[in-house]
């Protein structure tokens, strides 16, 4: 049995302890930790293979971030009442810790390398998601696996016009401007997340760096676990091209790659790549023969990728060229169409150079709510927007299936940076769908979908605050000398060292995000981007407002129209009645959609008016209690010798007419005026014990009584007593008069 020694270690980190230790749970792993802040707890390992995947062109990193329900005192739902996929948010949650920690690994590191972060137990108060990088980075660090960290990540909020360090969940919810995230080592920022009501670029950049200052902090509690417990790294084998092959591959191909990187176009360009790459291992297959190309080969096409790679950034860096043609500040050609599909609420194609983005708007009510169950309370979305990235749209034949965790990524990304120009749900109480179609990707799909969304909102009657576009800069960097590009492609995403992300409207910035494949970068640096990014995405919201400037007045002809109104919450049992029955009945006979919220708002769906208002009609007349002097028209349902039953509101309130009340002369039996069904116009008299009593005396257009009618003996006096009908008490049998409790 191993001996371990428990290292543990107490921070008090604005405002809540936090406590890291390890030495005591997942011992068998390369490195475990446990930490807690308040009373949010998780378990992060990391596991290495021994050996290097074989013919892996890439760092096979995997993180997984599992979610325990009884970590929030919950069971899970569903038959087996076992966790099973990971939900949105959890992936969500693992991209950010993936991104994080994956540009400090080696260079050419190609073993396995699997984190698995175990949220434990959720106060509802601290990010389990804080947590789970700072974890990833002690497990991996004092492990021996390769890597060069330690980092930590924390989120800034903006609060009352002050930045607040780790604020409490609710707090950032309700009360905060912004919610950024920041993952960096004590020197560097190496990756951002946020989303933001409209704040400045140097507000952002404040955040950014209050983050990486408090960071510092733990980071150097890392550092000392490290020195009391950190294991030696282990010697792996690093990918590497041999010098020779490299060197002369670039003699023979070099000049031909740089003349096919300089072809405009993205498939053409690709095509040139692919006939030199054929061509040289054609001639390499011939002169190794199979048995030593068979060793070679990878080098060989590793290589030739290599070359690339140099040839495009020696291009920008020393000659500030890029391989399409544009300045380093050019923004790639922009064009905007709305209303290209028919029937649908709102649509909107958006393209930028060989990027294009179909958005379509979908308006729903609030059965169309996604509900989302997750460690947290479950809560309702009304709304979200969904991202596709088909094969196709990078000329490539392959599968569709589940949605990927890069789709999910860039859908929220995207949903984040919409979500804070909506309209409050009082001024425009529908569910909104936005899907962003991608249909051609050369770099930047998820900042195109932001804009094809915003203009198919805007087309679709959304009244949305303010028009909100998005731009992708880039950086080449090396050593002290770096180049920021402004809208990059997809040739200068994969061989950069920086995808910066900015969104917003001319108020400001409403989503951000930031990945780098460096070890960080200066606060210098993300200031010259953010300035960049501003300029392109004003350049962009111009292109857009020349489409369309601002949101149409009215809905498309096939969306649902909504009226949103509130009844007291203690007639909401009454308008759905026993089992629904009255709630289905509005429906059917309307021909709507209602829904009704525990606080008493009811919305009404249909694209026609007309029954929007019959409905509303009725659900008003069951919640409100007519007043004295009210008019209605309803049928006789009911005729009884002291008088006639009306069916008012429609339907949904029924109150009775006394025969004394039916004319201003006598009138010896109700149906010597009236029959069954007859329509009557009447009028409240007043509610008596939650009875309505109704008068039709002096109305116009109703029925006369017959003059002809045959003599009857006068109707009996109806008594006030409750517990009498038409002046008969209801405990005595008729004709006998004896008291119906007795035998």
């Amino acid at each position: 049995m191993h001996n371990f020694n428990i290292v543990r270690r107490e921070l008090d980190f604005h405002g809540r302890k936090l406590i890291a230790e390890t030495g005591k749970m997942a011992k068998q792993a390369n490195g475990a930790v446990y930490l807690q802040y308040g009373d949010t707890a998780v378990l992060v390992t990391a596991t290495m293979s021994k050996e290097a995947s074989e013919n892996q062109d890439f760092f096979p990193l995997t993180v997984d971030y599992i979610e325990k329900m009884y970590a929030a005192g919950k069971i899970p739902g569903g038959f087996f009442k076992r966790e099973a996929k990971p939900s949105t948010d959890a992936t969500l949650q693992a991209r950010v810790i993936d991104r994080s920690i994956r540009p400090l690994f080696p260079d050419g590191f190609r073993n396995q390398v699997h984190v698995v972060v175990n949220v434990l137990a959720y106060d509802g108060d601290n990010d389990p998601t804080n947590l789970g990088v700072l974890g990833a980075s002690l497990a991996l660090s004092i492990s021996d696996i390769p890597f060069k960290g330690p980092i930590a990540s924390l989120t800034v909020g903006y609060i009352d016009g002050e930045y607040v360090v780790n604020p409490l969940i609710p707090e950032l919810k309700e009360k905060s401007l912004l919610n950024l995230t920041v993952a960096a080592s004590a020197k560097s920022v190496v990756m951002i997340e946020s989303a933001a009501q409209e704040l400045s670029e140097n507000q952002m950049l404040d955040g950014v760096y209050i983050g990486q200052e408090a960071i510092k902090t733990l980071c150097a509690m890392q550092e000392e676990i490290i020195a009391e417990c950190g294991k030696e790294k282990v010697e792996v084998v690093l990918m590497s091209i041999p010098e020779e092959i490299l060197s002369s591959m670039d003699t023979e191909y070099g000049q031909r790659i740089a003349a096919a990187a300089v072809i405009l176009g993205k498939q053409e360009r690709q095509d040139a790549f692919d006939a030199v790459e054929a061509e040289m291992l054609e001639k390499h297959l011939n002169e190794d023969g199979e048995e030593l190309f068979a060793e070679n080969e990878k080098y060989y096409k590793d290589a030739f990728q290599e070359l690339i790679r140099r040839c495009v950034r020696a291009s920008i860096i020393d000659k500030n060229f890029r391989v399409d043609g544009r300045g380093l500040d050019d923004i790639r050609d922009i064009t905007c169409e709305i209303d290209i599909l028919p029937r649908v609420h709102g649509s909107a194609l958006f393209t930028r150079g060989e990027t294009q983005s179909l958005g379509t708007v979908t308006l729903g009510g609030g059965s169309d709510e996604q509900i989302i169950d997750t460690l947290e309370e479950e809560y309702k979305k009304s709304f979200y927007l969904h991202y596709n990235f088909p094969p196709f749209c990078v000329g490539e034949a392959g599968r569709m299936s589940f949605t990927s965790r890069r789709e999910l990524g860039h859908g929220n990304l995207a949903e984040r940076a919409l979500r804070a120009v909506l309209p409050d749900s009082e001024t425009f109480p529908y569910t909104i769908r936005v899907v962003a179609d991608t249909l051609e990707s050369n770099g930047s799909s998820s900042m195109a979908s932001i804009c094809s969304g915003c203009l198919a909102m805007m087309a679709g009657g959304v009244p949305i605050k303010a028009p909100v576009a998005g731009i992708a800069n880039g950086l080449i960097m090396e050593g002290d000398k770096y180049v920021i590009l402004t809208d990059i492609m997809g040739l200068e995403d994969h061989y950069g060292d920086m995808d910066f992300k900015c969104a917003g409207t001319r108020e400001g910035i409403t989503a951000m995000q930031m990945d780098i494949k460096i070890d960080g970068i200066t606060k210098e640096i993300m200031r010259i981007a953010l300035e960049k990014a501003k300029k392109a995405r004003f350049q962009i919201l111009d292109i857009m407002a020349a489409c369309i400037a601002e949101p149409k007045a009215d809905l498309a002809p096939s969306a649902p129209r909504i009226e949103s109104f509130k009844v007291p919450t203690d007639k909401i049992g009454e308008i759905i009645g026993p089992a629904g029955k009255m709630i289905k009945s509005i429906i059917e006979s309307c021909q709507v959609g209602v829904d009704i919220q525990d606080d008493g708002t009811v919305r009404i769906l249909s694209p026609d008016k007309a029954s929007i208002e019959k409905a509303k009609a009725i659900i008003k007349g069951i919640a409100i209690d007519p007043e004295p002097g009210d008019e209605f028209e309803g049928p006789i349902t009911r005729i009884e010798p002291y008088g006639v039953f009306v069916k008012v509101l429609g339907g949904a309130k029924e109150g009775m007419v006394h025969v004394s009340q039916m004319h201003t002369s006598r009138v010896e039996h109700p149906e010597d005026m009236v029959k069954l069904g007859d329509v009557v116009k009447v009028k409240a008299l007043g509610m008596e014990k939650g009875k309505l009593s109704l008068t039709m005396k002096g109305i116009p257009g109703n029925p006369e009584p017959d003059p002809n009618a045959p003599s009857r003996p006068a109707p009996p006096r109806r008594d006030r007593d409750d517990n009498r009908r038409g002046g008969y008490d209801r405990n005595r049998r008729g004709g006998g008069g004896r008291d119906h409790n007795r035998r």
